[in-house]
């Protein structure tokens, strides 16, 4: 099976464990970690991480683009950056299934309308809460808003810790990654690029302006 009928096959409805499967799963590992899962600490733990997973994966079951569908017109002319800073993220690694926390920065140039700025944190949310790598993250956050507003340019930086580098291997923790994906007039226009990375976090986006 290619990975793109894999990649189907989990995202939809259909032929997705079940819940008791899931909780089963949950027990296999607390087992293989070295536990007892029929103690009393552990009883209802398959159970509360299932619930948790699904909470931390909602991403799965969100359209992005849809999130972003209504638009407003009247805006008086309206043509200069719209921008929302310290985007909170909560995803988690692919490789590792441990947390990624940060925040993103995310501004667009509107052509004739723009959205409602919850929609920008809810895109965002749409994509962080699935299995991530930021790279990938950043660039569907950015691609979505561009291909669905149509703006003059798009610019999204996340600044993130990574608990795979963290928590294990290398240890270390305090470190962070910074991703960037610009589109349009941030991508061709410096002046524009540097007004939003003064904008958002000017001592750790400089080295972004050359």
């Amino acid at each position: 099976m290619k990975k793109a009928d894999i990649s189907t096959r989990v995202l939809s409805a259909e032929g997705r464990p079940s819940r008791a499967e899931a909780e089963a799963a949950i027990r296999t590992l607390l087992m293989w970690a070295g536990e007892d899962p029929s103690r009393e600490g552990l009883l209802d733990t398959p159970a509360r991480v299932a619930k948790a997973y699904e909470e931390f994966f909602s991403g799965y079951r969100e359209d992005p683009e849809a999130l972003l569908a209504r638009t407003f017109e009247e805006v008086e002319g309206y043509d200069e950056m719209v921008v929302l800073r310290d985007i909170r993220i909560e995803s988690h690694c692919e490789h590792h299934m441990v947390p990624i926390i940060g925040k993103a920065h995310v501004a667009y140039l509107p052509q004739s309308r723009v959205v409602g700025i919850s929609k920008l944190a809810r895109v965002v949310d749409a994509y962080a809460k699935r299995f991530q790598i930021q790279e990938k993250l950043t660039a569907q956050i950015a691609n979505t808003i561009n291909t669905v507003l149509q703006p003059r340019g798009v610019a999204v930086v996340i600044e993130a810790g990574h608990q795979c580098m963290s928590t294990r291997g290398v240890h270390k923790p305090g470190a962070s990654m910074v991703t960037s994906r610009m589109l349009g007039a941030f991508r061709d226009d410096s002046s524009t690029r540097r007004e939003f990375l003064a904008m958002i976090s000017p001592r750790n986006c400089s080295s972004l302006e050359a």
